[in-house]
């Protein structure tokens, strides 16, 4: 049976659902956490991304926190004092040197940025762009509905539909879009009530600004950060028709990917085997796919 207090879990992305997944797998007793990131997140769901750690030196979710690494030497000192280290390293060039047992691709760029089914013993993907047996081991489903979290031990997950998910029956109406391709300015923050036809941010580009306003009333739950260099059309923020929305809690879609993680961890190394760096001896099971 592992010690998991030395077992070393590699997370490529530190937005709202990777932050889920870390606090799901943190909670569970997997406290050697490590999270790659690029040097200018861009998670607009910020209050409970990690990420924010690149900007701030340190970010708490839900009571745990995470802190910048500049360097590889930094990690183990941040385990000892309980946080979760981030670095920014989008290419995962320091994954052969830091060993991980289980790396979690959860960028969700919906492609495959990288990741390598011999990365480590355990690779999962998170979302869509992955071949079970070709880029990763296993796949956790993304897609809201009946297959939400669930472990995939083959074929691919459910394909992107480009339309967000449905809150009491608003979908693509609570997405807030940069008009132009510019520098992102906010007038509101995460948290703040607004009205339909609000101005809620500008995008400002040689000299034009243009308005970016809200066409339902709820609350902000995602923006990003004033001053942001955005394309057109981008995901720059949305709006929670629901005003009781928790802005400062992941949300069940995060941990219930969270959950499935967990689930694909525990299926793989709780067995009566020993596997580590790459070598596995114990019966063949074809729903745990051998490294």
């Amino acid at each position: 049976m592992y010690q998991y207090q030395q077992f070393a879990i590699l997370l490529r992305g530190g937005g709202d659902i990777a932050t889920g997944i870390a606090l799901r797998l943190y909670r569970s007793g997997f406290r050697r956490l490590i999270i790659l990131e690029t040097a200018h997140p861009m998670a607009v769901r910020r209050r409970v991304a990690f990420s924010e750690a690149v900007y701030e030196g340190l970010c708490t979710v839900e009571g745990i926190t995470a802190a910048l690494a500049p360097r590889p030497e930094e990690i183990a000192p941040l385990w000892d004092a309980g946080c979760i280290p981030v670095m920014v390293d989008p290419q995962g060039v320091t994954i052969p040197r830091l060993r991980p047992e289980v790396v979690i691709e959860a960028t969700l760029a919906k492609r495959n940025v990288g990741v390598g089914i011999t990365d480590a013993p355990l690779v999962i993907g998170v979302g869509p762009g992955f071949t079970v047996g070709e880029n990763v081991h296993c796949i956790v489903e993304t897609n809201r509905g009946h297959n939400l979290g669930r472990v995939l031990y083959s074929g691919s997950a459910e394909p992107d539909t480009g339309i967000p998910g449905d809150i009491v029956g608003m979908t693509t109406e609570r997405v807030l879009r940069a008009p132009q391709t510019g520098i992102f300015l906010s007038r509101h923050d995460i948290g703040d009530h607004v009205k339909a036809g609000d101005v809620v941010a500008t995008v400002e580009a040689n000299g034009v600004s243009k308005e970016i306003r809200t066409v339902i009333s709820g609350v902000i739950r995602g923006l990003l950060r004033s001053g942001t260099p955005v394309t057109d059309r981008i995901k720059v923020g949305d709006v929670d028709p629901r005003d009781n929305t928790a802005c400062h809690h992941v949300s069940d879609k995060a941990f219930a990917i969270g959950g499935g993680i967990l689930e694909a961890i525990l299926g793989r190394f709780n067995r009566p085997c020993y596997i580590r760096r790459g070598i596995l001896h114990c019966p063949v099971d074809k729903n745990v796919p051998t490294a």
